[in-house]
């Protein structure tokens, strides 16, 4: 049975750089085939919403097209 990673951010864009890592570590796991899964909660919200700073969502939309699962 093939499993799906999942990952868990809570932290704002502009307050770390978890936003940054997570993107880097979801377009490897894509790119090895591994099937991803984020889920933002609390105020990782504000990395997929419009306008934030830094630009997370563009990246972010361009994992989705790549199969990346958004769970809010």
């Amino acid at each position: 049975m093939s499993g799906e990673i999942v990952m868990f951010i809570t932290t704002t864009p502009y307050s770390s750089e978890n936003t940054h890592t997570i993107i880097r570590l979801a377009d490897a796991a894509l790119k090895k085939g591994h099937r991803v899964r984020l889920i933002a909660s609390g105020d990782g919200v504000f990395s997929i919403i419009k306008g934030q700073a830094p630009r997370a969502l563009a990246a972010l939309e361009g994992l989705v097209e790549r199969g990346l699962k958004v769970d809010i």
